[in-house]
């Protein structure tokens, strides 16, 4: 039965959605990826913001790639101790670009969230997303993906503060020619705060090490976190998180 409904959704999913304007970026664009392992989790989400929309019992959402779907293995102490008490829902997968998180908010990961029928809507969104982009897409571009984002966000969630997250750095060495990509990434994002909703934290330099390199023990293939690199994402987006939601002391655990 799930095999008929991944082909199903399959081919619903893949009717073209290219833009009528062949200058449009394509980071900002909103497309669907048609991997069986996406879409089964792209429904799992839709299904979560059901229940969330009928129950109200969603908190913070974190929104992204891989890095962020990592918070499920080796995030997951941290995520327990930090984020669980807070009902935080991870709204990550692997692979994807700007692109595809649009598609998923605008075909149902966000459905209804912005009022539910009880409780309340999320209390916050951490957004990371943009390395995938890298190769295909120029760092304006991408920049307007993330744009559209956030943009997209504003609509569904619009009572719900964003905790925008500079692209994480990657490549073992400051040298590293996707370094200088990511800074200009980051320096176009840092743009879409505004000083009410959008809140823009770079955490990169967390990362690194004094020399500007990165080290297995943070990132084993200098892209993906380790457990220690999860707590040093927690601990560093910690009192902007305490700020977004009101809060006054460390999170009660589970």
């Amino acid at each position: 039965m799930l095999t008929i409904i991944l082909v199903v959704l399959s081919l619903l999913i893949a009717q073209p959605t290219s833009p009528a304007n062949p200058d449009a970026n394509p980071a900002a664009v909103a497309q669907p990826r048609t991997d069986a392992g996406w879409i089964q989790r792209n429904a799992s989400f839709n299904a979560r913001a059901k229940q969330g929309r009928e129950q109200g019992d969603i908190g913070m959402i974190f929104l992204g790639d891989s890095i962020t779907q990592g918070w499920e293995t080796n995030g997951k102490g941290v995520w327990e101790s930090r984020y669980a008490a807070r009902r935080a829902v991870n709204m990550g997968i692997g692979g994807d670009k700007t692109q595809h998180v649009l598609w998923r908010i605008e075909h149902g990961n966000l459905e209804g969230l912005g009022k539910p029928e009880k409780g309340h809507a999320p209390t916050l969104v951490v957004l990371m997303i943009g390395t995938n982009n890298q190769g295909y897409d120029s760092p304006e571009q991408i920049a307007g993906g993330i744009g559209a984002i956030v943009e997209s966000l504003g609509k569904r969630l619009p009572g719900t503060p964003v905790l925008l997250l500079g692209v994480f750095p990657r490549g073992e060495h400051a040298a590293d020619p996707a370094r200088e990509r990511i800074a200009e990434i980051n320096r176009r994002a840092a743009k879409l705060a505004d000083g009410k909703r959008v809140t823009f934290l770079d955490i990169g330099a967390r990362f690194l090490g004094a020399d500007g390199s990165i080290s297995k023990e943070i990132m084993p293939d200098f892209l993906h976190l380790s457990p220690k690199g999860y707590e040093v994402w927690g601990e560093a987006i910690e009192p902007e998180v305490k700020r977004l939601l009101g809060e006054s002391a460390e999170p009660r655990k589970p």
